[in-house]
């Protein structure tokens, strides 16, 4: 299973080696600009020019948490290794940890002098890596909000 999301304001499962569409889920109102699974696989989450980041639950199939906070576009997002947290890249220069179970913004990642790009974990720890519009990659340890 792939999964994507576009200009369409849409993500889409799709089954390989056939290329058929599973699943699709609207609700964003701008473009998406990434899309990942939780590790469990039952959830995923996407983030949008709209300025939110939406977990998915697939066997509702429907938006269960609109996550808010960002003021610009959302570049990016990606979970936790253990599922209970998000990451979302903004191009308000900032970076968000989300946690998923509270439903709330557990910390701002500050310090890039321009847009967030991407923002993805490293396995199994609390660090993260940002990369910016500033040409500078960071790593973070989300623990203390701080640069490594």
């Amino acid at each position: 299973i792939v999964l994507t999301g576009g200009e369409d304001r849409l993500w889409k499962t799709w089954g390989f080696p056939d290329g058929n569409i599973l699943l699709t889920g609207e609700g964003h109102t701008d473009w998406l600009s990434g899309c990942c699974f939780r590790p469990s696989g039952t959830q995923l989450v996407t983030s949008s020019g709209d300025t939110t980041v939406r977990i998915w639950d697939l066997s509702r199939r429907g938006c269960i948490l609109t996550l808010r906070g960002h003021s610009r576009a959302v570049h990016g997002c990606s979970w936790h290794s253990c599922g209970d947290f998000v990451a979302s890249a903004s191009m308000d220069g900032t970076s968000k940890i989300w946690d998923v179970n509270s439903e709330r913004c557990r910390y701002t990642l500050r310090g890039h002098e321009a847009s967030v790009n991407s923002i993805e974990f490293l396995p199994f720890s609390s660090t993260a890596l940002t990369s910016s519009a500033d040409k500078t990659l960071s790593l973070w340890d989300v623990r203390t909000v701080s640069r490594l």
